[in-house]
C-alpha cells in the first residue's frame, strides 16, 4: 500500500519553485584573498568595464494562485535592484516582480509576469496547527535537487529564534511564533512550504539550527495572509519604511567587534551588499550614517527583545519619530517622518 505522502507529493511538487536572484555586475578578471575572522575571503582585484549577469543568491518558493502569486522568505529577495527568475522546471523560467517584503516576519510576495494558469497550493489556517501532527517540508535544497520532500512532525509551537548572517557571523533577525519541525530543512530549502496531510500550506520554511539534527523552523502561513489579500486587492502594501540595514547588538557582538555599546541597532551593510542607508529614505533625510547605533526610537529602547522592526511595526506612514543615536562616543538626537517603501 502506497504512503499518503505519494498523493500529496503529486499535488504539491508542481507548485514548488526555485527563485534565482541575479545582477548585472562588472566582469572580474582576478581576485586577491585577505584573512577575515579566521578564513580567507575573496576580494575583486581586477575589474573591467564589461558587465555580465551574475547569480547572487536564491532559494525555494511556492505558487499560491493560478495567476502566479508566489510566496517565499524576505531574505531570499531582499536586494532592491536584483532581477528575480522563477524556475518551475528546467524548461520553464519566468521573470517575477517583488511586490512585498517584510523583514519583521521574513516573508515576501512576488508575481510572475507571464499570464498563464499555474499550479498552486491552498493555504491552511496555521492557528489550528497542533503539536505532534504530521507535516512535509518541500523545496529545492542547495538549489540543485528540485522536488525534494522530507517528512516529520510538528515538534514545537510558538518558538522564538534569532537568525544569523553567516557572512558576518552576527545575529541579524529575530523571528517569533515559529513552527518547529523535525522534517529536514536544508540550505536552499528556505522559502519552500511546510505542508499538512491535507496537502495545504501551514508555514514557510525559514531556518535550521546549524550543528543539530532535525531542528527546523517555519513561519506560520497566517503571518502573510493579510498582506497577500491586500496586494491582490490594492496592488501593493502600505508600510512605513525607515531605510536602514542593521544588526542587533548584544554583549558578545560588542566584545568581538570592540564596540562600546552592547545594545541597539548597528547600521551596517552586509558584505558586498547595498548601502546601509537607502538613498532618499527617511533615515537618510534624518542624517543617519553607517556605523551609527540606534539606541532608542520614540523613547523605547532598541534591543534584541524589542528590535527596530518591532518598534516600526507599530508606526504608520507619515508618523514623526525621534531617534537617540550613538555616533562614535557621542549621543545625538535625530528626527524624521516615516515614508512608504517604494
Amino acid at each position: 500500500m502506497k504512503s499518503p505522502i505519494v498523493k500529496i507529493a503529486k499535488k504539491v511538487c508542481p507548485a514548488v519553485v526555485t527563485i534565482v536572484a541575479s545582477k548585472d555586475l562588472p566582469k572580474i578578471d582576478d581576485f586577491y584573498f585577505l584573512p577575515f575572522q579566521g578564513e580567507k575571503v575573496a576580494f575583486p582585484k581586477s575589474v573591467n568595464n564589461e558587465k555580465q549577469k551574475t547569480k547572487i543568491g536564491g532559494g525555494s518558493a511556492f505558487i499560491v494562485s493560478k495567476d502566479g502569486y508566489v510566496l517565499t522568505c524576505n531574505h531570499i529577495v531582499e536586494e532592491d535592484d536584483a532581477q528575480y527568475t522563477v524556475i518551475c522546471d528546467p524548461d520553464h523560467r519566468y521573470v517575477a516582480e517583488v511586490l512585498s517584503r517584510d523583514p519583521l516576519t521574513d516573508t515576501a510576495i512576488l508575481k510572475i509576469k507571464d499570464k498563464k494558469d499555474f499550479p498552486f497550493l491552498k493555504l491552511a489556517d496555521s492557528d489550528k496547527v497542533e503539536l505532534g501532527e504530521s507535516v512535509i517540508a518541500a523545496g529545492n535544497p542547495l538549489g540543485e535537487f528540485e522536488d525534494t520532500l522530507s517528512a516529520g512532525i510538528v515538534s514545537g509551537l510558538s518558538r522564538k529564534i534569532t537568525a544569523h548572517n553567516e557572512q558576518l557571523s552576527i545575529k541579524s533577525t529575530c523571528l517569533r511564533g515559529l513552527i518547529q519541525t523535525d522534517a529536514a530543512i536544508n540550505p536552499g530549502n528556505s522559502g519552500g512550504p511546510l505542508i499538512n496531510m491535507d496537502g495545504e500550506v501551514i508555514g514557510i520554511n525559514t531556518a535550521m539550527v546549524m550543528g543539530a539534527e532535525n531542528i527546523g523552523f517555519a513561519l506560520p502561513i497566517n503571518y502573510i495572509k493579510e498582506d497577500l489579500a491586500e496586494i491582490k486587492k490594492e496592488g501593493r502594501i502600505k508600510r512605513p519604511y525607515l531605510g536602514v540595514k542593521y544588526v542587533m547588538l548584544n554583549e558578545q557582538i560588542a566584545r568581538e567587534n570592540k564596540l562600546n555599546c552592547a545594545f541597539g541597532a548597528l547600521v551596517v551593510r552586509e558584505m558586498f551588499g547595498e548601502p546601509a542607508v537607502a538613498k532618499n529614505s527617511s533615515a537618510s533625510e534624518a542624517g543617519v550614517k553607517e556605523y551609527d547605533i540606534i539606541l532608542e526610537v520614540n523613547g523605547r529602547d532598541v534591543n534584541e527583545d524589542n528590535t527596530l522592526n518591532d518598534i516600526l511595526s507599530g508606526c504608520a506612514i507619515g508618523d514623526k519619530i525621534t531617534m537617540k543615536v550613538l555616533r562614535g562616543d557621542k549621543e545625538i538626537t535625530l528626527e524624521t517622518r516615516l515614508k512608504e517603501r517604494k
